[in-house]
């Protein structure tokens, strides 16, 4: 899982093999280690909840956690969906963009990144590696 941020935007990006631990396990974790106390590390988390939750983006335990109504993830994960896209509200009245994407494979690939587990590309255009526009 591949996580961006930018301003008051998230996005995150699973390959096929954390789409499928998603819908099986109900998450898909990643903590990046900073240094060598267990304090010294930043994690980033993408769990389904019931269909009764609204998507929701929260820092809780030094790991920022989405949340995303189960039936939204398993429509998302099983269909041609590209992605889940969503706004939430902050304390300051701004809006934080949320968006949810599978990865797909570029043609174009950056020197050193991976291209494994990653989705067909369905454009075959060095435009699919682009980063999202933001809004």
């Amino acid at each position: 899982m591949k996580l961006r941020i930018k301003g008051n935007s998230i996005r995150l990006r699973l390959g096929p093999s954390e789409v499928l631990q998603l819908i099986l396990d109900g998450a898909v974790e990643e903590v990046t280690e900073l240094g060598p106390a267990p304090t010294q590390r930043f994690g980033y988390a993408l769990l389904a909840t019931d269909a009764s939750s609204d998507i929701s983006a929260r820092f809780e335990d030094q790991r920022i956690v989405i949340r995303v109504p189960q039936d939204v993830m398993e429509r998302w994960a099983t269909t041609g969906q590209v992605s889940i896209d969503a706004q939430q509200r902050t304390r300051a009245g701004r809006d934080l963009r949320i968006l949810i994407e599978k990865d797909f494979e570029c043609i174009d690939p950056p020197t050193g990144e991976s291209q494994e587990d990653t989705y067909p590309n369905p454009q075959f255009t060095t435009a699919a590696c682009a980063p999202a526009k933001s809004s």
